[in-house]
């Protein structure tokens, strides 16, 4: 029995194995044989074309389930931005109808008069106080009424109107 265990610091030579030697000289390569011209039968030629146009077919099938996927992840993703961004301008809508509402406040509509448009309440000596007789003011269908859109007064009057609803 031999032992493999080296007791040197070099690397042991390794010996040729015979055995491996033996059989690569069995194969020998031949090359210079001539192709024969094989025929096919109809019958053999019939089913490489089928085989053709099946795997032709399920290139087809393939290419088209991959194309419709691309489309469909196109339009996926087109969805998710279209989302993204209407829930984006959701928030800002909601966030415009806020501030709306807080201009709209009436104590805001005053403080913005007064620093602003320089305006002042009535005072008591401004106040006028009309007495009306108490006929019916509604007018008789046979007479005509005309609402005319008139610049009759500034637009510092109108606004005024507006805001104490005269």
């Amino acid at each position: 029995m031999e032992t493999r265990y080296q007791y040197e610091t070099s690397p042991r030579k390794l010996e040729p194995d015979i055995r491996k030697e033996k059989k690569k000289q069995n194969i020998k390569v031949v090359k210079d044989l001539p192709k024969q011209d094989v025929k096919l039968s109809k019958e053999q030629k019939r089913k490489h074309r089928k085989a053709t146009l099946l795997v032709i077919a399920i290139f087809a099938v393939l290419f088209t389930i991959s194309y419709r996927n691309t489309q469909i992840n196109e339009k996926f993703n087109e969805i998710q931005t279209l989302r993204t961004e209407l829930s984006s301008l959701q928030k800002e809508n909601e966030q415009l109808q806020v501030t709306i509402e807080n201009s709209l406040n009436l104590s805001n509509i005053e403080k913005q008069a007064k620093e602003k448009l320089g305006m002042q309440k009535l005072t008591n000596k401004q106040t006028v106080y009309v007495s009306l007789p108490k006929k019916d003011y509604i007018e008789s269908a046979t007479e005509k009424v005309e609402i005319s859109d008139s610049n009759e007064g500034n637009w510092f009057q109108k606004f005024v109107d507006k805001i104490f609803n005269r």
